[in-house]
């Protein structure tokens, strides 16, 4: 069995803000999987799915984000689950949004569910799923309200095609391991064009005549050069 969390703030009022994401994300692979309804048990909304022969515990925490892990870790030990069991999907003010991210395991990353979740499973080795909500234009002081603010037009448009793309990413963290996950997923990094590796390949310098000027026929071979092919 794998649990997947994730996290946001119950009630109407924080439905379609920043902050739920998580949810959003729990809620769209509930209906992909065809999960029974949701129920409340330990803290927690869960519903129960399958992945093929894996059976998956779907959990969206009742406890307010910043205390996440009162749900998540009693429920790992009721079904006495390991935290490598564990996914959790969160939003993330460090990633433009609709970035995703996937992560084999780390530190909450100043992510107050996540601090919660870690302090109570006391393990740090579960697979993470990142999406970028933005940060605030003015600075720290607008952190809450951006967090608890809904999706422009334009920006919910793009949450919508991270979560859908995040669908097989997640059923491929189950299904093939988080390292294949990451390897077929996550964003690639654009490659730098390397420096040439030695003297020889650094364009010719022009070398002056005795004047101290650039010989005619030289500059003139020079700029018949630059028509080749």
């Amino acid at each position: 069995m794998k649990m997947f969390a994730g996290l946001g703030n119950p009630g109407a009022e924080y439905a379609a803000t920043r902050h739920n994401v998580g949810f959003m994300l729990a809620d769209a692979l509930a209906a992909r999987w065809d999960a029974a309804g949701w129920r409340t048990k330990q803290d927690a909304l869960v519903a129960e799915a399958r992945l093929g022969a894996e059976k998956i515990l779907l959990v969206k925490p009742l406890t307010y984000m910043n205390e996440s892990g009162r749900a998540v870790g009693p429920l790992l030990s009721w079904y006495k689950l390991e935290p490598s069991d564990l996914i959790v999907a969160h939003d993330d003010m460090d990633l433009p949004v609709g970035t995703i991210r996937l992560r084999k395991k780390g530190s909450a990353g100043g992510h107050n569910g996540m601090k919660s979740i870690l302090y109570h499973v006391q393990d740090e080795n579960f697979p993470r799923v990142r999406i970028g909500v933005g940060h605030p234009v003015h600075g720290r002081d607008q952190v809450i309200r951006h967090v608890l603010s809904p999706f422009s037009a334009e920006d919910a448009q793009k949450i919508r095609e991270a979560i859908e793309y995040l669908l097989p990413a997640v059923e491929c963290i189950i299904t093939e391991g988080v390292d294949m996950a990451m390897n077929k997923y996550n964003p690639k990094k654009e490659k730098k064009p390397k420096p040439p590796k030695n003297a020889e390949e650094q364009p010719a310098q022009k070398e002056p005549n005795e004047s101290g000027t650039l010989d005619e026929s030289t500059e003139q071979t020079e700029r018949s050069g630059n028509f080749d092919g």
